[in-house]
């Protein structure tokens, strides 16, 4: 093997990706200086951790109205009556400072322990911190107090506010250790109607990043004492499930990063079964594990029709009737729902307890009893293990404690650089429109029977595809299940069109085919077909003949590289010419990354349509934008006969699989007889759910208006890796050679001969430390790579490069 340097021309093969530059500013129309801003923002901040230590419920209301508040102050009653610490935070407030959600539980609180006479002393304060103009102006102690002057009015955006009262009520007995209620309104409007109207009317917008990043900074200040572990904290929403947020997102999407567990106060009134059930789903279709659902009485039984319902899934828990008198100072209706809010707050800390034990026991449970594949289980230590709690986005929920060095027990984010095995590309929006099709089309379709029947899902995916990744060259749409049996059905009908076109095939199927036709042998699975390519190239010099041998003709390809700044041809002995031309480039994945030289793929191209062999174009990983293009035949500039697509064709979300063919394929299958057909099928071929998954998926990833990196001409993604920082790292000592090319950026550490390839366990404390910093990866060995979605933010996939190029300067 020989390496050739391309120095002169300072060869960079990812910025001549594409024939048309993308533009730097993007626009719906095109035109420069437009926004291009989705409606809904929905990020998560560097850094962010829910703490486990304790209980943490988020307060939902099925609607505005329905006692959220209410609820609190019971909760909150009862917890400090049982010597629990209390946080309770109002994330979002408006009609303030009239109407103060944080203040009326503080106020009334402390009217309840006056009465109830409480054994410890509690310090009860209420807190303020950010309030528009016109809300600010009618604090106390603000300027003027109500009459501000006119300049000061037209100041835009929130004000920090130093609004604060304190006060303790005395418990019965000395020497017990004081308790605390912290009650904190964060942002306050003045006009009383829904956040997102009262941010736009009084000009004081909050962005969605803001106002989680102040929720967590308002629970870490709380959890600041570590060892007082009686603490619990209480998060109120405003109006319904999903009313909007300051910024229009719903408030179900803006606290979805938080995932905490969930209270939902139900509606006891005519027409509160429906509002009900639909908030219950709307919360359970973005994950959230709600732990009680909560009414009050109005003689309507509604709870008998939820509890129905909910299969005793959730407890259903009834309050008594809250009065009509507005000058009711509800102590004795307090006093009457005592037992009830006792029995939900039991509830809620066996639901708390239940949940970190089964935590606790997950990762020793998974050692046990789970085979993983591409493991070896005997270098899997117990605390080695990741335990997700959930999904956001591009992110996991990583749980952090008793198995780990954390001091405190957390669920921590962690980008998800290898994709989920490649498959992942969702947004956090994506993630929510996908859940909805796929609850829609389980409801609609289930599953259902795909030969010979025709239903929505599958009709318009095939349509969307043929338009999409086989417009100008493919008919035809085989749909199956995963990218193995794609390629696997991809073969048959290569074999087939092989034979047809050669005179191979009778004209009858009564004849003894062993004598007419050669024997062409396939292994049966053919993931051991990219497999053995795989281990042949990374592994093979590890394993004797008789464990594994390859079962094909694998060529020796040219790749392309960047090494020390420079980009870099490395080409077998055999092909070393001087003056090649390479406008893109496609990634052999699973055999270490490697950008494989597109003229050599052209020109085997040619090759087989000389020799009327059928070309298969293997996209299951390459497709869909893994390039920065739909499909990697618009880089290498032809077209197969035949192309395999999965993975990021549902956007990850379900499993889904489609063979493209040409005409000419699909009639070297036509014939007079069923046995002449294509005999191949699997259960869930056709699925109708993962079918509706992809629709979604492919329509979103090319929609401008959602995928900023979507170039004007909706051809390429923009260039997502910095290329500084990428020829940065090219110039560590430790790496061997960089490549960068659309949602992808893998490297190869340098490396002894004998830890090389699949078995090498050299990166294994670099991917350690880069989880530590938030970045989960899963190496190829001693290769590593990052990969983002087709609409990742380039400032986070620069934030990613930071990080990888820290740890390995550490190297």
């Amino acid at each position: 093997m020989a390496s050739l340097a391309l120095t002169r021309r300072r060869f960079n093969p990812v910025s001549r990706l594409s024939l048309h530059k993308c533009r730097s500013t993007f626009s719906r129309s095109g035109q420069a200086g437009e926004d291009r801003t989705p409606k809904q923002k929905l990020h998560i901040p560097s850094g962010f951790e829910v703490d486990l230590s304790h209980p943490t419920y988020v307060i939902w209301g099925s609607n505005t109205g329905v006692g959220k508040t209410l609820v609190s102050t019971g909760l909150a009653a009862s917890l400090l009556n049982a010597s629990q610490n209390l946080l309770y935070v109002k994330p979002v407030q408006t009609g303030f400072p009239q109407d103060s959600d944080s203040r009326y539980v503080s106020h009334k609180v402390k009217d309840i322990l006056k009465q109830r006479k409480p054994s410890n002393n509690v310090h009860i304060s209420h807190q303020v911190l950010k309030a528009s103009p016109r809300a600010w102006e009618l604090l106390p102690g603000s300027k003027g107090f109500g009459e501000v002057a006119s300049y000061e009015r037209a100041i835009q955006g929130m004000r920090n506010v130093c609004d604060y009262e304190g006060q303790t009520v005395q418990g019965l007995y000395k020497g017990l250790a004081d308790l605390k209620l912290v009650c904190k309104t964060i942002y306050g409007w003045y006009e009383a109607v829904s956040p997102h109207l009262a941010a736009a009317g009084e000009k004081c917008s909050v962005d969605d990043c803001e106002v989680v990043e102040n929720l967590q900074n308002s629970l870490r200040e709380f959890n600041v004492d570590e060892n007082n572990t009686n603490r619990w904290s209480i998060i109120e929403t405003a109006g319904g499930v999903a009313s909007p947020g300051p910024s229009g997102t719903l408030q179900c999407d803006l606290y979805r990063p938080f995932r905490l567990p969930s209270i939902l106060v139900g509606d006891g009134r005519l027409g509160g079964i429906s509002g009900t059930i639909s908030a219950y789903e709307t919360l359970c279709i973005r994950g959230y594990d709600i732990c009680a659902v909560i009414l009050a009485d109005t003689g309507l039984s509604n709870e008998k029709c939820l509890s129905t319902y909910l299969h005793d899934r959730v407890p259903v828990f009834v309050l008594p009737k809250i009065p009509d008198d507005t000058n009711n100072t509800l102590l004795e209706w307090f006093s009457e729902s005592y037992k009830v809010f006792s029995e939900i707050k039991d509830t809620l800390q066996t639901s708390y307890f239940k949940r970190i034990y089964r935590l606790h026991e997950m990762p020793m449970k998974a050692r046990q009893i789970l085979w993983w594949p591409f493991t070896q289980h005997s270098l899997v230590t117990e605390q080695s293990i990741s335990l997700i709690d959930s999904r956001f986005g591009e992110n996991f929920g990583v749980y952090k404690g008793k198995n780990h060095k954390d001091v405190k027990e957390s669920i921590v984010q962690q980008f998800d650089a290898c994709a989920s095995w490649w498959t992942q590309g969702p947004s956090a929006i994506l993630q929510t429109e996908l859940a909805r099709e796929v609850g829609y089309t389980t409801g609609r379709f289930g599953h259902v029977m795909y030969p010979e029947n025709v239903y929505e899902p599958a009709l318009h995916c095939a349509e969307l595809l043929l338009e999409g990744v086989g417009k100008g060259w493919a008919t035809r749409v085989f749909l199956s299940d995963n990218g193995s049996t794609a390629i696997e059905i991809s073969l048959k009908m290569a074999f087939r069109k092989f034979a047809f076109d050669h005179g191979f095939l009778p004209e009858h199927f009564n004849e003894d085919l062993r004598k007419i036709c050669p024997q062409f042998k396939v292994e049966i699975g053919t993931i051991s077909y990219t497999t053995c390519a795989f281990f042949i190239e990374m592994t093979m010099e590890e394993f004797s003949e008789e464990s594994y041998t390859g079962r094909g003709l694998f060529l020796d390809p040219p790749t392309v590289f960047l090494h020390n700044e420079e980009w870099q041809l490395h080409l077998p002995d055999a092909l070393m010419y001087s003056d090649l031309k390479y406008p893109g480039l496609v990634i052999h994945a699973s055999g270490g990354m490697h950008m494989i030289d597109p003229l050599f793929q052209r020109d085997l191209v040619k090759e087989c349509r000389k020799r009327r062999i059928p070309v298969i174009f293997d996209e299951v990983f390459t497709g869909f934008w893994r390039l920065g293009a739909e499909s990697a035949a618009e880089i290498l500039g032809c077209a197969p006969d035949i192309a395999c697509y999965a993975k990021l064709l549902t956007g990850g979300i379900v499993p889904l699989a489609a063979t493209l063919a040409t005409e000419s394929i699909f009639e070297a299958f036509e014939g007079k007889s069923k046995l002449f057909a294509l005999l191949h099928g699997h259960s869930y071929s056709g699925h109708a759910i993962g079918c509706a998954a992809a629709i979604k998926a492919i329509q979103w990833f090319k929609d401008a208006e959602m995928n900023l990196n979507i170039c004007t001409d909706g051809s390429r993604l923009q260039e997502l890796w910095d290329s500084k920082l990428v020829a940065k790292i090219s110039a560590l000592s430790s790496v061997k050679r960089v490549i960068a090319l659309g949602t992808i950026c893998a490297l190869e550490l340098q490396a002894d001969e004998s830890n090389t390839g699949y078995g090498s366990l050299l990166a294994s404390s670099l991917v350690q430390k880069l989880r530590d910093d938030g970045v989960y990866m899963r190496p190829l060995g001693n290769v590593i790579y990052l990969m983002c979605g087709p609409a990742t933010p380039p400032a986070m996939c620069s934030t990613l490069l930071q990080k990888l190029h820290k740890r390995l300067d550490e190297c």
